[in-house]
């Protein structure tokens, strides 16, 4: 391939694999099958890049594992781990140790280290620290129908499920948002913020909305 790579260098099946000459690969990477790499991408030493992985201008950190996922003009940190199944948009940075998990979608963001966006949410024009939890279905919402504005996240927040953050938006370090909140004012240090309708049950009515009582 005429590419330029390290010692112990492994590809688990040529035929089914693409990279540029542009592309530099450090020691002991491993780069199994289905897989497109291209444009100014550097893999460093001890990553692995799974299969099913398209991957452009984008620097992976040692260590870092990538599988089933998109990266384009990304920064992925050291020992990350990135998918299935994720996308990493242009001026996605990831710190070390960060995890982005299946259907998460990066886009202008900084991670920073030890942080985690585990499943199906989408992080937008933001700044997250470290070792903050983003949970499922959480939405950083970035444009109005206008504009674009940012969110900035603290260090150790939690951001509960299906939580959607208003941008422009300032949640400090060590702060709680309880899920399904939406959140549209900042948020201080050691807040804890919910923002629920609360919940109304209506006994023996649940027939009325059914196609079909089950019997």
């Amino acid at each position: 391939m005429g590419i330029k790579h390290g010692k112990n260098f492994c590809l688990k099946d040529k035929r089914s694999i693409f990279i540029d000459k542009s592309v530099v690969i450090g020691n002991d990477v491993t780069i199994y099958e289905n897989n497109r790499i291209e444009g100014n991408t550097i893999i460093k030493d001890g990553a692995v890049i799974m299969p099913g992985c398209y991957i452009i201008d984008t620097v992976i950190g040692e260590g870092a594992v990538v599988n089933k996922s998109q990266c384009e003009q990304a920064e992925i940190g050291k020992n990350c781990s990135v998918g299935p199944y994720a996308r990493l948009r242009p001026k996605a940075v990831l710190g070390e140790n960060v995890k982005v998990g299946n259907f998460v979608e990066i886009k202008n963001a900084t991670i920073d280290c030890g942080s985690k966006v585990s499943h199906l949410a989408y992080v937008g024009d933001a700044d997250v620290g470290k070792n903050c939890n983003i949970g499922c279905g959480a939405i950083f919402v970035n444009y109005n129908g206008r504009s674009k504005s940012r969110t900035v996240v603290g260090d150790n927040c939690f951001i509960g499920s299906n939580c959607n953050l208003i941008a422009p938006l300032s949640i400090e370090s060590n702060s709680y948002i309880c899920a399904g909140t939406t959140v549209t004012e900042n948020v201080k240090t050691d807040d804890f913020v919910i923002g629920r309708v609360r919940q109304v049950v209506k006994e023996n009515r649940a027939h009325e909305y059914l196609k079909e009582e089950i019997k």
